[in-house]
Parts: C-alpha cells; structure tokens; sequence
C-alpha cells in the first residue's frame, strides 16, 4: 500500500548518539518510500522564524510600485519580484506572488557559461520601507544552508554511505534559493463558484538535491502524490519544517531516493491567504550528472518498494535525464526559463524559442491522441476526455 499520511522526523535524536540509529532507520524509511516528510527540532530559533514570517508578510504589503523595482525580468538571474500570475508550471498560470532570493555572488564575468547568470546579486526592497528584510532573509539563508548540507550527510549515512558522499556536488561558496511565497484565496481571485479550484503551484518536483518548506500560515492545501497517484495532504504543524526530495537527488542515487511530485491549491473563498518560505538547497551549477556509489542492498529496497506498489504513478515527468544536459546548471537554466516566461524572453531568447516549440510538439501529440479516441469510439458512446473525465459522443 502507497503512503497515505507525511512522517515526522525529530532532528535532535540525530545528534544523540543512543539514538542516531533509530533515526537513520526511520529516515531511510522516508527516503525510500514517501520522499517526503517533516522535521521538527531543527536548532533554527524560534525568533528567528517569526520574524522571517513578520517580514515575509509585510514585503506584500509594500506598494506596487515598491514591490516592482525589484520585478524578476529586471535581471537574468531569476532573483526578484514576480507579480500574481506571472509564473507557469506544466502550462498552467500559477496564482501566487512570491519573491525569489538566494546566496548572494557577484555578477559573472561575460566569459562563464550561460548557466552563471544564476549566481548574482539579491535584489532587495527598499531598506526605508522594511529595514529588517534583508538582514533577516541573510540570516535565515546562512543558517538554513547549513542545515541543508548537514540534512544531506544524514541522508548519505541513512543509504549506508559515507556522510562525505554528496560533498563533491557543493561549490565552496554554495548558492542556496528561497522564495517567499502568497497563495491569494479564491475570493480575492475572484473565483466565486461554490466548486471553485485553483492551481496555487501546479503538480512538480523540485530541481535541487533537498527542500525545506516553512509553512507560514494556518493554511492546508500542500500535498504529495504518492505511488499510487493520490494527492496526500501535508498539513502546516508548527515547530516543524517540510522536507522534499528534489530531482538532483533522484538522479545523482540512480532514482534510490524518489523526488516525490507535489502541489499547492489556493486557499478557499474567505481563508485569506496562504503565505510560505521554502528554501532549496543549492548543487553546483557545474556539477555533471555522475552518481553516488549507492550500496547494492539499498538499492535492492527502493526497488523492493517499487514492486510492492506496483510501479509508480507520477503527474510530472523527469527532467534531469541522464544525457539530455552536460551540466545541472543547463538543465536548471531551462527548468527556470520555463516558469517565468517574462525573464525568459527578455534575457534567453533563443531558449524560450525551443521551449515553445516542446511544447508546441506535446500540444500537436495529446491533441492527435484525443482525434485517434474520437475516431475509436462510435457515435453514443461514452470516451475519456483530455482532462480524465467521461464526456458523451455526440
């Protein structure tokens, strides 16, 4: 049976030596058969916490104009300010506004790769209207970068390797990313129909090894998709934050540790919104797509799993295949100029001109597969429609 609820792990039974592991064993557990869950006891202060929720919240209630000198297409670093609907994930908009920040570095040298336009300067608001932003937001992505690297040595011991296995994929001065993140409700949308629902953030995985999402409201609508196809709620639980597997990941263990597909519906008519911070923890933009010395019985347990349930049922395709990309960095290039259209037709032109023609490609193929089923089915009967519902031949 595929999981039907997110496990809770506790950080601190990870520094107990008594303890450790107990921990490894339930992480493993995780990694191989959710690729999802919570941790609670994170050393990430209390304070702290409040206050990059306090100031996250109050960046959205600068003005408008406020908010767009620091818009996304302003730069080609994908770092900045996006406005609601200005982000597409599997061709649909993404009702959310967000903010995007990361470790900052300097601006490339015109000779790096393409790639190094993702390594630059923050764009920050205006410190006169929130003068606690940016050292809060610089505080938060120092400490949760450390988090993040030594999250990933546990999962290295939890695979029975060395917890110095993923050390060669981090660059010295590692770039992490975060967003700051507003669901608006259906209300304030103007989605007034008693079954109104909309994609906050549409099904996806993440690019990066590991994520950690804060959910900084009282809010449900995060959920996972397990193997089966079944969309799992991941309720907010305070102290705690959530753990996604992300494709890096899944690519560099040969697919031992899954990068579960996830998902965001907007917050109902009169909830208020729905505000979030999750960080991705950074790979080497010139990392290659080499793979960890996964030990041969780990590997024998994810496949275990995959036989129990039957294979896997997943909404989203893999786009860290191996041979398609020299780099992470050119797959993760394209991965973002394929969520913000606005940077990249600004700035990557001949990028977004094959993007459009893929999906140009996929269009013309699922449009073919539904005049084939037309064509199979006799006038009367009933047929599967584009969007998995039954609909009459006419």
């Amino acid at each position: 049976m595929s999981f039907t609820a997110i496990p809770v792990l506790d950080l601190s039974l990870a520094r107990e030596p008594g303890m450790k592991a107990q921990f490894l064993d339930d992480l493993r557990n995780a990694l191989l058969e959710v690729g999802f869950l919570y941790i609670k006891s994170t050393g990430i202060s209390p304070k702290l916490i409040e206050d990059v929720i306090s100031e996250g919240r109050a960046f959205f209630d600068l003005p408008e104009a406020k908010k767009l000198e620091v818009q996304m297409k302003n730069a080609p670093s994908f770092l900045g300010y996006n406005k609601l609907g200005n982000e597409i994930t599997r061709f649909k908009v993404d009702w959310r506004e967000q903010i995007d920040l990361s470790t900052p570095h300097a601006i490339p040298p015109d000779t790096a790769p393409l790639y190094h336009n993702l390594l630059a300067p923050n764009q920050w608001p205006d410190a006169s209207y929130l003068p606690a932003f940016r050292p809060t937001y610089e505080q938060y992505i120092h400490e949760m970068g450390a988090l993040s690297i030594s999250f990933t040595a546990l999962i290295a011991e939890a695979l029975d390797m060395p917890p110095t296995a993923f050390d060669r994929f981090f660059d010295l001065d590692q770039q992490h990313k975060l967003k700051i993140v507003k669901y608006p409700d259906l209300a304030e949308l103007g989605m007034n129909e008693p079954d109104a629902e909309s994609q906050g953030v549409g099904p996806h995985k993440d690019s990066m090894l590991t994520s950690y999402l804060l959910q900084a409201s009282h809010h449900r609508g995060l959920q996972a998709q397990n193997t089966a196809g079944e969309w799992i709620d991941c309720p907010p639980i305070p102290g705690t934050l959530v753990v996604a597997i992300g494709q890096g990941l899944e690519a560099i263990t040969q697919g031992v540790c899954a990068s579960t597909t996830h998902r965001v519906l907007s917050p109902g008519k009169g909830e208020g919104a729905r505000f979030s911070v999750p960080f991705f923890q950074g790979v080497s933009y010139d990392a290659t797509f080499e793979s960890v010395d996964v030990p041969q019985h780990i590997k024998q347990l994810r496949q275990d799993v995959l036989d129990r349930h039957s294979g896997r049922k997943d909404d989203v395709e893999f786009t860290f295949s191996k041979g398609r990309w020299t780099h992470h960095g050119e797959a993760t290039l394209w991965n973002r100029c394929k969520s913000h259209m606005g940077v990249a037709e600004r700035w990557y032109p001949d990028i977004w001109a094959r993007i459009r023609e893929e999906q140009a490609d996929v269009e013309g193929s699922d449009r073919k597969k539904r005049e084939d089923t037309v064509r199979k089915v006799s006038p009367g009967s009933a047929f599967p429609s584009h969007e998995g519902q039954t609909v009459q031949a006419q």
